[in-house]
């Protein structure tokens, strides 16, 4: 397992960087990477600092691809992975295991569902927000999780019914969350969204 999840990593990674997304810093992206640096890794050590048998997980994966575009989101959610490391007290291996699955496979999850909604759905706002910010980050994190419960094939006594039903609540949790920013920041600050277009969003319908 260990030796899948390094593999994921380095292909991720390798592709990610392949584009040099550093250089989308240099805009207002600067400011979502730099919060995303200071306040995910919180919701990343959750599950060490409940109770023992209370593992709620925040992702935040699908938000940071709505604002920063994937290529940039891997390296960042690869940030938030080390800050975890060295502030939270997990190991390494578990770590890495919570950075490519609540981060890595949620977020190119949720670029495919991103690129399925602007190839086949027209492009309208309710789209965006409701499409790919709420109903496409529920799917992407309920996916993920069903293939983590999948391939560690549910370690101790937990049926795999009772899993995908957990993981399927505490996706919409992530669905509300980022839903609702997306929805904030589409209204407020849209240059935060990479993945935002005024011209292709909020344009007159053809007559």
């Amino acid at each position: 397992m260990l030796t899948l999840e390094i593999l994921l990593a380095i292909a991720a990674l390798t592709a990610a960087c392949a584009v040099r997304p550093w250089r989308l810093l240099r805009g207002p992206l600067l400011t979502p990477a730099l919060a995303a640096l200071a306040l995910l890794p919180w919701f990343w050590l959750l599950p060490q600092r409940l109770p023992q048998g209370m593992a709620v997980q925040l992702s935040g994966a699908s938000l940071l691809v709505l604002m920063l575009g994937w290529p940039l989101a891997v390296p960042v959610l690869a940030g938030v992975a080390v800050v975890v490391w060295l502030v939270g007290q997990a190991p390494a291996e578990s770590v890495l295991s919570q950075w490519v699955w609540v981060g890595l496979v949620p977020a190119t999850l949720a670029m495919g569902i991103g690129w399925v909604l602007r190839r086949w759905l027209p492009p309208n706002v309710f789209i965006y927000t409701l499409g790919r910010g709420f109903i496409g980050t529920a799917v992407a994190l309920f996916a993920s999780g069903a293939l983590y419960e999948g391939v560690h094939r549910l370690m101790g006594g937990v049926t795999l019914h009772d899993a995908l039903v957990a993981r399927w609540l505490m996706a919409w949790g992530d669905a509300f969350l980022t839903g609702l920013l997306a929805a904030v920041f589409v209204a407020f600050v849209p240059q935060w969204l990479a993945t935002w277009s005024d011209e292709r969003y909020l344009r007159p319908p053809p007559r």
